[in-house]
């Protein structure tokens, strides 16, 4: 099950779950859409993989399956 990470590794904007400017990779990275798209061409810079729109989890299933509470931000930067 997808995490739905809460924010964008890059830049730490919030991307709650039901947000559709949210990016992810094979591995779960997640990046908002100008980050994912200006920075790394939708490209991870973690992995390598692709970057694609994340899924929604919609509002019923949120509620047996909450998205992910850990930010992950990487202030050094890329």
């Amino acid at each position: 099950m997808l995490q739905l990470r809460p924010n964008c590794e890059a830049c730490d904007k919030d991307l709650p779950p039901a947000s559709d400017d949210a990016l992810i990779c094979t591995f779960e990275c997640t990046f908002c859409k100008r980050c994912a798209v200006e920075k790394f061409r939708c490209i991870c810079p973690n992995c390598g993989g692709n970057l694609v729109e994340r899924p929604i989890r919609p509002v019923e299933a949120l509620k047996a399956n909450p998205a992910s509470s850990k930010r992950i931000f990487k202030r050094e930067g890329w």
